[in-house]
């Protein structure tokens, strides 16, 4: 067990005084994934108990907040610990062992935390997740970004080496899953009124762009880790890089229900069944 400190501060003196202490502990757990056609591959993630989940946990905090942060090994092999975008060095963690975590974040913001061990073949597995940093009370969804080639997932498991060159995914997930079951999800299906302001927060965790077509409404760029010149645009179709993130803001002028699915066809299939990809409704009432 070590304890690791890291204080991210910068100088947001009036939020400051507001802030709290959030404490979290996240369990890396090891086991199988499910598709949305019943087929299972080795699979790891991020979860917040000892129980294996297939979507990795959000971690949310307000600006001014300091997290402290348990990181608990369950696997039989080492992991790391790394937030992407702050100065936490990664932090490996022994089979059985953890770690402490604690950092102050200032300003807002939507960060992957992950491990970097063998990258990418352990944020591939699904060891990766995400860390929103809110400046408001607006209500807001959450999409982890992923896809999946299962027959890697069973090598990568059994010590085998891929080809990243040849890469052909055959499954595409939003928070662990694909549609129908992505608007079951009501962290993932954006919902709300006639001029609401919807938050909707994108990490991408995959190894693929991906783009994201809104069907609709417009969306605003509230915050981009690749293209922060990108903040204040509105558009219905917006790309997110490989381990980068993505805040988007919707204000609904109309009721109705309308799609939203990645640009490229294929991530709105699984194993070559269409929609059962990346795709889910935003359903707004009057």
């Amino acid at each position: 067990m070590r304890l690791i400190y890291y204080w991210c501060l910068l100088i947001c003196l009036p939020t400051l005084a507001q802030a709290t202490t959030v404490s979290e502990t996240i369990y890396i757990n090891r086991d199988s994934m499910e598709t949305v056609l019943g087929e299972k591959f080795p699979y790891t993630a991020f979860n917040l108990s000892p129980s294996f989940e297939q979507r990795n946990a959000l971690i949310e905090l307000s600006v001014g907040d300091s997290l402290d942060l348990w990181v608990v090994n369950n696997d039989s092999i080492s992991h790391q610990f790394a937030i992407k975008g702050t100065a936490i060095v990664p932090q490996n963690i022994s089979a059985g062992d953890s770690v402490r975590v604690q950092a102050l974040f200032a300003t807002m913001g939507l960060f992957i935390y992950y491990d970097n061990l063998n990258y990418p073949e352990n944020v591939y597995m699904g060891l990766a997740g995400g860390i929103y940093v809110k400046e408001s009370n607006h209500a807001h969804f959450y999409w982890n970004i992923k896809e999946h080639q299962a027959s890697w997932n069973t090598a990568l498991a059994n010590q085998g080496v891929v080809n990243w060159a040849t890469y052909t995914p055959d499954y595409f997930t939003i928070n662990g899953n694909s549609n129908p079951a992505i608007n079951l999800d009501p962290t993932a299906r954006i919902t709300g009124q006639v001029g609401d302001t919807l938050l909707l927060s994108m990490v991408n965790t995959g190894q693929s762009i991906h783009s994201m077509h809104f069907h609709g409404y417009h969306v605003q760029i509230r915050y981009s880790s690749k293209f922060p010149h990108h903040v204040g645009r509105s558009k219905d179709t917006v790309p997110i890089y490989p381990m980068e993130t993505l805040l988007l803001e919707i204000v609904p002028d109309k009721e109705g229900e309308y799609p939203v699915h990645d640009h490229n066809l294929v991530a709105v299939t699984a194993n070559d069944i269409y929609p059962n990809g990346m795709f889910s409704t935003i359903l707004i009432t009057p």
